[in-house]
């Protein structure tokens, strides 16, 4: 049996030319069976979401670089003191700074002291010297626990 070879114009088909610039039909009850979805509602369909619960937490976990406490020298002891100091100028003039924060936290499963280095900015809402606390955004900070402090407002005074 021999094939007959088709040509391009003879694959193009007009049977759906009547239909395809045709409306869509209007909302009615007795005419449409599911009436028109909105472009919200269409939009969800697409949505992401999570097939398997916790894995997003246990990639982070996975990521998570448990490290030793790094014991701070004088010297960075004594420019951590300096910064507290400019900070708590500035706190006391209405000001309050923005800053960046690297400070430890202790690791929950680590029996020793091990944990993470995290690095957090906010704006500076309360500094205690004498509980030594410091309050950024709604996150309290013990000040033991801080590594290092950074702020364009620091540097100015």
């Amino acid at each position: 049996m021999v094939k007959k070879l088709l040509s391009l114009e003879a694959k193009v088909t007009n049977k759906y030319d009547d239909i395809i610039h045709m409306e869509y039909p209007l909302k009615s009850s007795d005419r449409i069976k599911h009436p028109r979805m909105t472009i919200e509602n269409r939009a969800k369909i697409f949505a992401p979401f999570a097939a398997l619960k916790g894995y997003e937490e246990a990639i982070a976990a996975k990521q998570k670089i448990v490290v030793a406490r790094i014991e701070l020298s004088e010297e960075s002891k004594e420019f951590l003191d300096l910064q507290l100091g400019k900070m708590e100028q500035l706190l006391s003039k209405g000001q309050h700074p923005i800053i960046t924060v690297v400070y430890f936290q202790k690791d929950k499963d680590s029996l020793d002291d091990k944990g993470e280095y995290i690095r957090f900015t906010g704006m500076v809402s309360k500094l205690d010297l004498t509980s030594r606390m410091i309050q950024i955004v709604e996150k309290r900070l013990p000040l033991d626990e801080i590594y290092k402090i950074e702020g364009e407002d620091l540097d100015t005074i």
